[in-house]
Protein backbone atom coordinates (compact mmCIF):
# COMPACT_ATOMS: atom_id res chain seq x y z
CA UNK A 1 0.00 0.00 0.00
CA UNK A 2 1.06 3.63 -0.82
CA UNK A 3 0.90 6.07 1.75
CA UNK A 4 0.39 9.56 0.81
CA UNK A 5 1.50 12.64 3.19
CA UNK A 6 -0.91 13.70 5.68
CA UNK A 7 -3.54 16.49 3.79
CA UNK A 8 -2.17 20.11 4.77
CA UNK A 9 2.00 18.69 5.39
CA UNK A 10 4.51 18.84 3.54
CA UNK A 11 7.98 16.69 2.62
CA UNK A 12 10.87 18.78 2.76
CA UNK A 13 13.16 17.28 0.03
CA UNK A 14 16.91 19.07 0.12
CA UNK A 15 15.53 21.44 -2.49
CA UNK A 16 12.28 22.51 -0.36
CA UNK A 17 14.96 21.72 2.61
CA UNK A 18 17.46 24.38 0.95
CA UNK A 19 14.81 27.07 0.96
CA UNK A 20 13.33 26.30 4.05
CA UNK A 21 16.78 26.69 6.34
CA UNK A 22 17.27 30.04 3.68
CA UNK A 23 14.39 32.17 4.81
CA UNK A 24 14.70 30.53 8.98
CA UNK A 25 18.57 31.59 8.84
CA UNK A 26 17.44 34.95 7.27
CA UNK A 27 14.96 35.36 10.01
CA UNK A 28 16.94 34.34 12.58
CA UNK A 29 19.64 36.69 11.41
CA UNK A 30 17.72 39.95 11.34
CA UNK A 31 16.33 38.98 14.48
CA UNK A 32 19.84 38.96 16.26
CA UNK A 33 20.48 42.25 14.45
CA UNK A 34 17.50 44.21 16.05
CA UNK A 35 18.52 42.95 19.62
CA UNK A 36 16.14 39.96 20.33
CA UNK A 37 16.80 37.16 21.82
CA UNK A 38 16.02 33.25 20.96
CA UNK A 39 13.56 30.66 23.13
CA UNK A 40 11.39 28.14 22.40
CA UNK A 41 8.80 26.03 24.42
CA UNK A 42 7.19 22.52 24.20
CA UNK A 43 5.39 21.51 21.16
CA UNK A 44 2.44 20.94 23.10
CA UNK A 45 0.75 22.44 26.11
CA UNK A 46 -2.15 22.02 27.88
CA UNK A 47 -5.29 22.47 25.95
CA UNK A 48 -7.03 25.14 28.97
CA UNK A 49 -4.03 27.64 27.95
CA UNK A 50 -5.16 28.15 24.70
CA UNK A 51 -8.48 28.49 25.73
CA UNK A 52 -7.62 31.31 28.19
CA UNK A 53 -6.40 33.51 25.38
CA UNK A 54 -9.19 32.58 22.70
CA UNK A 55 -11.81 30.75 24.06
CA UNK A 56 -13.78 27.67 24.06
CA UNK A 57 -13.70 27.78 19.92
CA UNK A 58 -10.47 27.27 19.10
CA UNK A 59 -10.66 23.93 20.39
CA UNK A 60 -12.31 23.32 16.85
CA UNK A 61 -9.15 25.39 15.41
CA UNK A 62 -6.53 22.96 16.67
CA UNK A 63 -5.10 19.40 17.19
CA UNK A 64 -5.87 18.75 20.70
CA UNK A 65 -5.62 14.66 22.97
CA UNK A 66 -6.26 13.52 25.92
CA UNK A 67 -2.70 11.84 27.53
CA UNK A 68 -2.36 8.54 29.46
CA UNK A 69 -2.99 10.50 32.48
CA UNK A 70 -5.99 11.97 31.29
CA UNK A 71 -5.02 15.50 30.79
CA UNK A 72 -6.27 17.30 27.83
CA UNK A 73 -3.29 18.77 25.62
CA UNK A 74 -2.94 20.30 22.34
CA UNK A 75 -0.75 20.73 19.34
CA UNK A 76 0.26 24.27 19.69
CA UNK A 77 -1.58 26.97 17.04
CA UNK A 78 0.77 29.73 18.00
CA UNK A 79 3.67 30.47 20.27
CA UNK A 80 2.27 33.68 22.43
CA UNK A 81 0.48 31.97 24.84
CA UNK A 82 3.77 30.17 25.86
CA UNK A 83 5.96 33.26 25.55
CA UNK A 84 3.57 34.33 28.38
CA UNK A 85 3.84 31.29 30.41
CA UNK A 86 7.46 31.37 30.34
CA UNK A 87 7.63 35.10 30.91
CA UNK A 88 5.53 34.81 33.62
CA UNK A 89 7.46 32.35 35.47
CA UNK A 90 10.47 34.58 35.83
CA UNK A 91 9.03 37.80 35.61
CA UNK A 92 11.15 39.29 38.43
CA UNK A 93 14.73 37.89 37.12
CA UNK A 94 13.74 38.69 33.40
CA UNK A 95 15.53 42.41 32.54
CA UNK A 96 13.55 44.91 30.98
CA UNK A 97 12.70 45.43 27.98
CA UNK A 98 12.59 41.50 27.23
CA UNK A 99 12.99 41.50 23.42
CA UNK A 100 12.44 37.70 22.44
CA UNK A 101 12.08 35.78 18.86
CA UNK A 102 11.04 32.22 18.40
CA UNK A 103 10.57 30.35 14.94
CA UNK A 104 8.38 27.21 16.21
CA UNK A 105 6.46 24.52 14.32
CA UNK A 106 2.86 25.14 14.71
CA UNK A 107 -0.21 23.23 13.74
CA UNK A 108 -3.51 24.25 13.11
CA UNK A 109 -6.64 21.89 12.46
CA UNK A 110 -8.16 23.44 9.52
CA UNK A 111 -8.63 23.34 5.64
CA UNK A 112 -5.66 23.27 3.69
CA UNK A 113 -5.69 25.72 1.10
CA UNK A 114 -3.06 28.28 -0.71
CA UNK A 115 -1.27 29.53 1.68
CA UNK A 116 -2.70 27.96 4.51
CA UNK A 117 -1.13 24.67 5.90
CA UNK A 118 -2.15 22.15 8.81
CA UNK A 119 1.67 22.42 9.64
CA UNK A 120 4.10 25.53 9.27
CA UNK A 121 7.14 27.41 10.81
CA UNK A 122 6.75 31.27 12.08
CA UNK A 123 8.75 33.70 12.88
CA UNK A 124 7.53 35.47 15.96
CA UNK A 125 9.04 38.64 17.46
CA UNK A 126 7.88 40.07 20.64
CA UNK A 127 8.91 43.43 23.23
CA UNK A 128 7.72 43.04 26.36
CA UNK A 129 7.63 45.70 28.80
CA UNK A 130 7.59 48.96 26.57
CA UNK A 131 4.37 51.02 26.65
CA UNK A 132 5.74 53.68 23.77
CA UNK A 133 4.50 53.60 20.40
CA UNK A 134 8.63 53.74 19.97
CA UNK A 135 8.74 49.66 20.42
CA UNK A 136 5.23 49.05 17.53
CA UNK A 137 8.03 50.84 15.57
CA UNK A 138 10.59 48.50 16.24
CA UNK A 139 8.84 45.83 15.57
CA UNK A 140 7.49 46.88 12.53
CA UNK A 141 11.08 48.09 11.54
CA UNK A 142 12.37 44.37 12.27
CA UNK A 143 9.83 42.16 9.86
CA UNK A 144 10.30 45.34 6.89
CA UNK A 145 14.33 44.85 7.99
CA UNK A 146 13.88 40.96 6.64
CA UNK A 147 11.52 41.42 3.75
CA UNK A 148 14.08 43.94 2.06
CA UNK A 149 17.04 42.22 2.69
CA UNK A 150 15.07 39.18 1.06
CA UNK A 151 14.78 41.70 -2.13
CA UNK A 152 10.97 42.51 -1.42
CA UNK A 153 10.36 46.01 -2.59
CA UNK A 154 7.54 48.95 -1.12
CA UNK A 155 6.00 47.42 -4.86
CA UNK A 156 5.84 44.31 -3.38
CA UNK A 157 4.69 44.26 -0.29
CA UNK A 158 2.84 46.98 1.82
CA UNK A 159 2.30 47.27 6.12
CA UNK A 160 -1.63 48.19 6.18
CA UNK A 161 -1.51 49.40 9.77
CA UNK A 162 -4.62 50.87 12.57
CA UNK A 163 -5.39 50.75 15.90
CA UNK A 164 -7.61 48.78 18.04
CA UNK A 165 -8.06 51.84 20.58
CA UNK A 166 -8.34 54.35 18.09
CA UNK A 167 -11.40 52.14 16.34
CA UNK A 168 -13.02 51.55 20.06
CA UNK A 169 -13.09 54.88 21.13
CA UNK A 170 -14.68 55.79 17.43
CA UNK A 171 -17.20 53.00 17.69
CA UNK A 172 -18.34 53.88 21.36
CA UNK A 173 -18.74 57.60 19.90
CA UNK A 174 -20.86 56.15 17.27
CA UNK A 175 -23.14 54.69 19.94
CA UNK A 176 -21.34 50.80 20.23
CA UNK A 177 -21.59 49.53 23.47
CA UNK A 178 -18.62 48.32 24.68
CA UNK A 179 -19.90 44.82 25.57
CA UNK A 180 -20.51 44.54 21.78
CA UNK A 181 -17.07 45.49 20.57
CA UNK A 182 -15.17 41.80 20.46
CA UNK A 183 -18.63 40.83 18.37
CA UNK A 184 -18.11 43.24 16.12
CA UNK A 185 -14.26 43.33 15.82
CA UNK A 186 -15.01 39.76 14.68
CA UNK A 187 -17.24 40.78 11.36
CA UNK A 188 -15.24 44.15 11.06
CA UNK A 189 -11.96 42.01 10.57
CA UNK A 190 -13.72 40.00 7.71
CA UNK A 191 -14.75 43.27 5.59
CA UNK A 192 -12.33 43.02 2.80
CA UNK A 193 -12.34 39.23 3.04
CA UNK A 194 -15.91 38.84 1.83
CA UNK A 195 -18.41 39.73 -0.92
CA UNK A 196 -19.84 44.06 -0.18
CA UNK A 197 -23.28 41.94 0.37
CA UNK A 198 -22.36 38.97 2.44
CA UNK A 199 -20.45 41.61 4.81
CA UNK A 200 -23.82 43.75 5.32
CA UNK A 201 -25.59 41.19 5.87
CA UNK A 202 -23.10 40.18 9.26
CA UNK A 203 -22.62 43.71 10.03
CA UNK A 204 -27.05 43.96 10.15
CA UNK A 205 -26.96 40.92 12.28
CA UNK A 206 -24.41 42.60 14.85
CA UNK A 207 -25.90 46.33 14.66
CA UNK A 208 -30.00 46.33 13.56
CA UNK A 209 -29.72 49.95 14.03
CA UNK A 210 -29.23 51.70 10.60
CA UNK A 211 -27.76 55.00 11.61
CA UNK A 212 -24.99 53.47 13.50
CA UNK A 213 -24.25 50.97 10.43
CA UNK A 214 -24.30 53.80 8.33
CA UNK A 215 -21.74 55.61 10.55
CA UNK A 216 -19.73 52.51 10.45
CA UNK A 217 -19.32 52.03 7.02
CA UNK A 218 -18.64 55.64 7.10
CA UNK A 219 -15.91 55.63 9.14
CA UNK A 220 -14.10 52.31 7.17
CA UNK A 221 -13.87 54.43 3.89
CA UNK A 222 -11.59 56.83 5.67
CA UNK A 223 -8.25 56.85 3.84
CA UNK A 224 -5.94 58.77 6.31
CA UNK A 225 -5.31 59.92 9.87
CA UNK A 226 -6.19 63.50 9.12
CA UNK A 227 -9.88 62.47 7.58
CA UNK A 228 -10.79 60.65 10.86
CA UNK A 229 -9.48 64.15 12.78
CA UNK A 230 -11.31 66.07 10.53
CA UNK A 231 -14.11 64.32 9.97
CA UNK A 232 -14.91 62.27 13.43
CA UNK A 233 -16.16 63.29 16.96
CA UNK A 234 -13.12 62.35 19.40
CA UNK A 235 -12.95 61.92 22.87
CA UNK A 236 -10.28 62.14 24.52
CA UNK A 237 -8.67 58.67 24.60
CA UNK A 238 -9.53 58.78 20.70
CA UNK A 239 -7.52 61.62 20.60
CA UNK A 240 -4.64 59.99 22.29
CA UNK A 241 -5.15 56.96 20.29
CA UNK A 242 -4.87 58.86 16.88
CA UNK A 243 -1.88 60.82 18.41
CA UNK A 244 -0.06 57.47 18.76
CA UNK A 245 -0.91 56.38 15.19
CA UNK A 246 0.51 60.16 13.71
CA UNK A 247 3.86 59.01 16.26
CA UNK A 248 4.13 55.52 14.34
CA UNK A 249 3.66 57.05 11.00
CA UNK A 250 6.51 59.68 12.29
CA UNK A 251 9.13 57.07 13.43
CA UNK A 252 8.56 54.70 10.95
CA UNK A 253 9.61 57.95 8.03
CA UNK A 254 12.74 58.00 10.63
CA UNK A 255 13.79 54.60 10.36
CA UNK A 256 12.99 55.31 6.54
CA UNK A 257 10.49 52.54 6.06
CA UNK A 258 7.18 54.36 5.44
CA UNK A 259 7.49 54.08 1.90
CA UNK A 260 6.61 50.31 3.04
CA UNK A 261 3.48 51.29 5.26
CA UNK A 262 0.02 52.56 4.99
CA UNK A 263 -2.92 53.67 7.18
CA UNK A 264 -6.13 51.64 6.95
CA UNK A 265 -8.87 51.23 9.54
CA UNK A 266 -10.12 48.15 8.09
CA UNK A 267 -6.87 46.06 9.94
CA UNK A 268 -8.91 44.86 12.66
CA UNK A 269 -7.23 41.90 13.66
CA UNK A 270 -9.90 39.31 14.64
CA UNK A 271 -8.54 38.35 18.02
CA UNK A 272 -9.88 39.93 20.91
CA UNK A 273 -6.58 39.79 23.36
CA UNK A 274 -4.72 43.07 20.55
CA UNK A 275 -5.34 46.41 22.89
CA UNK A 276 -3.70 49.42 20.14
CA UNK A 277 -1.70 49.71 17.78
CA UNK A 278 -2.70 46.18 14.47
CA UNK A 279 -1.03 45.86 11.48
CA UNK A 280 -0.95 43.42 8.55
CA UNK A 281 1.54 42.33 5.94
CA UNK A 282 -0.10 42.06 2.52
CA UNK A 283 1.44 41.69 -0.76
CA UNK A 284 0.64 45.07 -3.32
CA UNK A 285 -1.41 43.16 -5.43
CA UNK A 286 -3.68 41.56 -2.68
CA UNK A 287 -3.72 38.57 -4.65
CA UNK A 288 -2.47 36.46 -1.35
CA UNK A 289 -3.59 35.80 2.22
CA UNK A 290 -1.78 37.65 4.55
CA UNK A 291 2.03 37.48 4.89
CA UNK A 292 1.67 38.41 8.55
CA UNK A 293 0.34 40.65 10.87
CA UNK A 294 0.97 41.69 15.28
CA UNK A 295 0.42 44.35 17.20
CA UNK A 296 0.33 45.59 20.69
CA UNK A 297 -1.10 43.49 23.46
CA UNK A 298 -1.12 44.89 26.68
CA UNK A 299 -3.39 42.24 28.63
CA UNK A 300 -1.99 39.62 27.91
CA UNK A 301 0.28 38.37 30.48
CA UNK A 302 -2.28 39.63 32.86
CA UNK A 303 -5.12 37.21 31.28
CA UNK A 304 -2.21 34.66 31.90
CA UNK A 305 -2.14 35.03 35.82
CA UNK A 306 1.33 37.75 35.58
CA UNK A 307 1.49 41.03 35.96
CA UNK A 308 0.10 44.32 34.16
CA UNK A 309 3.43 44.55 31.49
CA UNK A 310 2.82 46.24 28.16
CA UNK A 311 4.07 44.19 25.32
CA UNK A 312 3.65 44.44 21.39
CA UNK A 313 4.64 41.55 18.55
CA UNK A 314 4.44 40.18 15.01
CA UNK A 315 3.95 36.97 13.61
CA UNK A 316 4.99 35.92 10.03
CA UNK A 317 4.44 32.14 8.40
CA UNK A 318 6.62 30.54 5.76
CA UNK A 319 3.64 29.37 3.39
CA UNK A 320 2.19 32.67 1.75
CA UNK A 321 5.82 34.26 2.30
CA UNK A 322 7.50 31.21 0.59
CA UNK A 323 4.54 31.78 -2.51
CA UNK A 324 5.36 35.34 -3.07
CA UNK A 325 9.25 35.00 -2.81
CA UNK A 326 8.65 32.39 -6.04
CA UNK A 327 6.22 34.39 -7.81
CA UNK A 328 9.03 37.31 -7.23
CA UNK A 329 11.86 34.74 -8.77
CA UNK A 330 13.51 35.72 -5.45
CA UNK A 331 14.14 31.96 -4.54
CA UNK A 332 15.62 30.82 -7.54
CA UNK A 333 17.96 34.30 -7.16
CA UNK A 334 18.99 33.76 -3.48
CA UNK A 335 19.48 29.93 -3.79
CA UNK A 336 21.95 30.50 -6.44
CA UNK A 337 24.11 31.41 -4.42
CA UNK A 338 24.25 28.15 -1.88
CA UNK A 339 27.00 26.01 -3.87
CA UNK A 340 29.78 24.28 -3.80
CA UNK A 341 33.28 26.01 -3.48
CA UNK A 342 34.96 23.84 -4.95
CA UNK A 343 34.54 19.98 -7.16
CA UNK A 344 38.00 18.42 -7.40
CA UNK A 345 38.24 15.52 -10.24
CA UNK A 346 41.01 13.90 -11.93
CA UNK A 347 42.11 12.86 -14.84
CA UNK A 348 43.12 8.97 -14.39
CA UNK A 349 42.32 6.40 -11.38
CA UNK A 350 46.13 6.73 -10.23
CA UNK A 351 45.42 10.24 -9.19
CA UNK A 352 41.81 9.34 -7.29
CA UNK A 353 43.82 9.18 -3.60
CA UNK A 354 45.09 12.26 -4.29
CA UNK A 355 42.43 13.80 -4.92
CA UNK A 356 40.53 12.42 -1.69
CA UNK A 357 43.43 14.40 0.04
CA UNK A 358 42.88 17.88 -1.24
CA UNK A 359 39.21 17.38 -1.20
CA UNK A 360 39.83 16.60 2.42
CA UNK A 361 42.19 19.34 2.64
CA UNK A 362 39.62 22.17 1.31
CA UNK A 363 36.82 20.97 3.78
CA UNK A 364 39.37 21.56 6.60
CA UNK A 365 39.80 25.22 5.29
CA UNK A 366 36.03 25.87 5.79
CA UNK A 367 34.84 25.16 1.99
CA UNK A 368 32.37 23.28 0.49
CA UNK A 369 33.61 20.71 -1.49
CA UNK A 370 31.89 17.90 -3.81
CA UNK A 371 33.64 14.69 -5.84
CA UNK A 372 33.31 11.88 -8.11
CA UNK A 373 32.64 8.46 -5.77
CA UNK A 374 33.10 6.83 -9.35
CA UNK A 375 36.05 6.29 -11.52
CA UNK A 376 34.65 8.05 -14.08
CA UNK A 377 36.31 10.36 -17.09
CA UNK A 378 37.04 14.10 -16.35
CA UNK A 379 34.15 15.49 -18.76
CA UNK A 380 32.07 13.62 -16.95
CA UNK A 381 33.27 14.71 -13.49
CA UNK A 382 33.16 17.99 -15.08
CA UNK A 383 29.49 17.88 -16.10
CA UNK A 384 28.47 16.87 -12.45
CA UNK A 385 30.52 19.68 -11.18
CA UNK A 386 28.39 22.11 -13.50
CA UNK A 387 25.02 19.96 -11.97
CA UNK A 388 25.64 21.13 -8.62
CA UNK A 389 26.67 24.28 -10.24
CA UNK A 390 29.86 24.21 -8.33
CA UNK A 391 32.12 27.84 -8.28
CA UNK A 392 35.03 25.98 -9.52
CA UNK A 393 36.63 22.91 -10.35
CA UNK A 394 40.47 21.42 -9.08
CA UNK A 395 41.37 19.45 -11.80
CA UNK A 396 44.32 16.50 -10.73
CA UNK A 397 45.93 15.20 -13.49
CA UNK A 398 49.64 14.60 -14.49
CA UNK A 399 50.37 17.92 -13.63
CA UNK A 400 50.71 16.68 -9.94
CA UNK A 401 53.79 15.24 -10.31
CA UNK A 402 55.28 19.28 -10.42
CA UNK A 403 53.13 19.89 -7.67
CA UNK A 404 50.54 21.69 -9.63
CA UNK A 405 46.82 21.61 -10.10
CA UNK A 406 44.30 23.22 -12.97
CA UNK A 407 41.65 25.25 -11.25
CA UNK A 408 38.69 25.96 -13.57
CA UNK A 409 36.20 28.76 -13.10
CA UNK A 410 32.69 27.14 -13.94
CA UNK A 411 31.39 30.15 -14.97
CA UNK A 412 33.58 31.83 -17.26
CA UNK A 413 35.18 28.24 -17.99
CA UNK A 414 39.01 29.69 -17.76
CA UNK A 415 41.48 27.73 -16.84
CA UNK A 416 45.06 27.89 -15.27
CA UNK A 417 47.64 25.80 -13.80
CA UNK A 418 48.99 26.72 -9.97
CA UNK A 419 51.40 25.46 -7.62
CA UNK A 420 49.56 23.31 -4.69
CA UNK A 421 51.46 25.22 -1.89
CA UNK A 422 50.62 28.15 -3.16
CA UNK A 423 47.18 27.14 -3.99
CA UNK A 424 47.08 26.28 0.11
CA UNK A 425 48.85 29.16 1.50
CA UNK A 426 46.84 31.65 -0.10
CA UNK A 427 43.75 30.31 2.20
CA UNK A 428 46.21 31.09 5.26
CA UNK A 429 46.84 34.29 4.37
Amino acid sequence: MKIQPVKGTRDFYPEDMAVRNWIIDGWKRVSVRNGFEEYDGPMFEYLKMFQIKSGEEIVEQLFSFEDRGGRELALRPEITPTLARMVNQKINSLARPIKWFSVPRLFRAERPQKGRLREFFQWNIDIIGVEDVLADAETIFCALDYLKEVGLTPDDVVVKISSRKALAELLKSIGIAESELDALYAVLDKRGKLPDGAFEEMLTEKIPNKDKRNKIIELFAVETIEQIKNCFEQSRAAAEAIGELSRLFELLGVMGVSDYCVFDIGIVRGLAYYTGIVYEIYDRANELRAIGGGGRYDNLLKLFGGPDIPATGFGIGDCVLGILLEEKGLLKKQLSTLRPDYFVAFTEQQYIQKAIEIMAKLRRAKFAVNFSYKDVGLSKQLKQASEQNAKKCVIIGSEIEKNQIVIKDMTSGEQQKIDLEKFFSEFKS
